[in-house]
């Protein structure tokens, strides 16, 4: 049986699967590869998905819901009609109607995909999308970072794969910003930042607001069904705007009859506040990268708002970057989540590509906080950004005389105090009583790119405790065969077969040598070694191909007799 990639967008939702070679967008029943990300309930309790929903928005608007994915995680309720459903009960019944148009055009049945999510998304949205798809009866238990699938799928068929690429991921209700490094099979995020209450019905808004401001009107008197026609058309005047220089927006409902000549210019000034939150991730990413405007050599432009000309505009002047030609706004994360769908089934074509991704947020420990004792501060231990799946302790001592037990409470965040971010557990372990300070425990923190973050903790008496956070979808037999797997993250680069043969390579050389080449071996024996301790397979792809390069040189030079004690550092440091 086939497994399924599936774009689950606010505006429009899209499904891909590997076949013959390639990722294919799947057809829905209209023919149509874009299904409207809507819901309604008809009288007799039939269920709309798609563009019948869609329609009856403005007429059934009491029984009909859109952009509900904004809603994934929380305690939000719709109504629709006599029903009232969360935001995951809604975006069940799309992924349902997907995996039934993905059946009817592979003709078997679908019982798995992979689902693609905004990289910002916290773990409780995705908790929320993984328990909708087991809703739509799909196991689900590979989500991908939407800029992460749309890279994926940009670097099919390039030979150009010595690339950092920013992804730039604008939605229907979010906004994700990503920075990528290509290299040979390796496809690596590098930062995410993102802001999810912002994307293209923000603008939807923001236009029909500013129609009234400009007719005399007030939007917060209108009534439901009004709001939606207005929404509607001001949606319509967007997509107007990304070929036309003006558009008369002309709304007619029932004592209203007003119209307004609107361009671009108009556009910007109206969404001016927008604008402004659109750069704050783009910042973010360059800075926690460490990565300037100067090293990037390609601006990607994904997401339905994409097309908008004020955006592309907006952003390549602000970034002084070009969008490439070959962004494919509309269907790129889809087509990336199905190649990354062929990866999960193992197809021999993807076999040697690596995709690896980051952390979003980050993971910590409460600690004590001698300032506020009852407001606990935020101890990080792997930070936002850091590569997927990854393995980092820290230690923690008592902090009172004669404690006998340290209390781990597990947290997910940026801020400073553990109040302000979400709870994901806790953990004991006893200790002696001692003096405070003189007694603690190792923690570490083992997280996967399926989202199983294992806890594992360490006494000076060696006693253990170890505790399993993991998808509410996920069984225990499929967490415990993770964690097999995650064993040899606890292991050093360093330790692994090819990195190990190459320090003992250096070591040999270094013994052999002398003078000035023996200092440069050392010099980038020691390089090597801190690029493996980044445990990025992007640094450490091209630090072992340098490496490699560097000591096939040195012996090169020893075999053909032009031994110098003048052979040049290959470092670069």
């Amino acid at each position: 049986m086939a497994i399924i990639g599936i774009d689950l967008g606010t505006t429009n939702s899209l499904a891909a699967v590997w076949k013959d070679g390639k990722s294919q967008l799947i057809p829905n029943a209209s023919g149509e590869f874009l299904t409207p990300s809507a819901v309604s309930i008809d009288e007799d309790g039939t269920i709309l998905v798609g563009q019948s929903a869609k329609d009856r928005l403005i007429s059934h608007s009491d029984s009909s819901a859109c952009c509900f994915k904004r809603f994934m995680g929380t305690d939000k309720v719709f109504h629709l009609g006599e029903h009232s459903l969360h935001a995951e009960d809604l975006s069940a019944m799309v992924l349902r109607k997907l995996r039934e148009d993905a059946e009817s055009f592979l003709g078997e049945p679908v019982t798995e995909a992979v689902v693609s999510v905004p990289a910002y998304f916290n773990e409780s949205q995705r908790a929320a999308t993984k328990r909708a798809g087991y809703l739509a009866g799909l196991k689900v238990d590979r989500l991908v970072n939407e800029p992460s699938a749309a890279a994926v799928s940009g670097h099919m068929g390039r030979e150009d794969c010595d690339q950092v690429t920013l992804v730039f991921d604008l939605g229907g209700g979010t906004l994700d910003v990503s920075l990528v490094e290509r290299f040979d099979n390796v496809v690596s995020v590098t930062a995410v930042s993102g802001d999810n209450k912002l994307g293209g019905s923000d603008f939807d808004y923001a236009i029909a607001k500013g129609f009234c401001d400009d007719c005399n009107l007030s939007f917060d008197l209108l009534s439901p069904s009004e709001k939606s026609a207005l929404l509607h058309q001001a949606e319509n005047c967007k997509i107007a705007l990304t070929t036309k220089s003006f558009v008369m927006m002309v709304v007619q409902m029932n004592e209203i009859q007003s119209s307004l000549m609107i361009n671009n210019e108009w556009l910007i000034r109206k969404c001016a506040s927008l604008f402004q939150r659109i750069i704050t991730p783009v910042r973010s990413v360059l800075r926690d990268s460490q990565i300037s405007l100067d090293e990037i050599n390609e601006l990607v432009m994904v997401g339905g708002s994409s097309h908008m000309p004020s955006i592309r505009q907006y952003i390549s002047h602000t970034l002084k970057l070009t969008p490439t030609d070959e962004s494919r706004p509309d269907t790129a994360v889809a087509l990336g989540v199905g190649i990354c769908a062929g990866m999960k089934e193992r197809v021999p074509e993807l076999r040697q590509l690596v995709l690896t991704d980051v952390c979003p947020f980050t993971l910590g420990v409460g600690i004590f906080n001698r300032a506020a004792p009852e407001v606990d501060i935020m101890s990080p231990i792997i930070e936002r950004n850091s590569i997927l799946p990854s393995s980092k302790e820290d230690f923690y001592v008592t902090v009172a005389d004669n404690q006998t037990l340290l209390n781990f409470k597990i947290y997910q965040g940026e801020n400073p105090y553990c109040k302000d971010n979400i709870n994901l557990g806790e953990i004991s372990i006893p200790v002696p009583s001692a003096p405070k300070g003189e007694q603690g425990a190792k923690i570490r923190f083992t997280y996967d790119i399926n989202g199983l973050l294992e806890i594992e903790v360490v006494n000076q008496n060696n006693d253990t405790a170890r505790i399993l956070l993991k998808g509410s979808d996920m069984t225990d037999e499929e967490a415990q065969i993770r964690l097999k797997e995650l064993e040899s993250l606890k292991l050093h680069p360093k330790d692994q077969e090819i990195p190990r043969s190459l320090i003992a390579r250096a070591e040999r050389l270094y013994a052999m040598t002398l003078g000035q080449t023996r200092e440069t071996i050392g010099q980038n024996l020691n390089w090597y070694q801190m690029q493996l301790s980044t445990q990025e397979a992007v640094k450490i792809a091209k630090a072992t191909k340098r490496m490699k390069l560097f000591l096939d040189n040195i012996e090169g030079f020893i075999s053909d007799g032009l031994f110098s004690d003048e052979y040049r550092d290959e470092s670069g440091d």
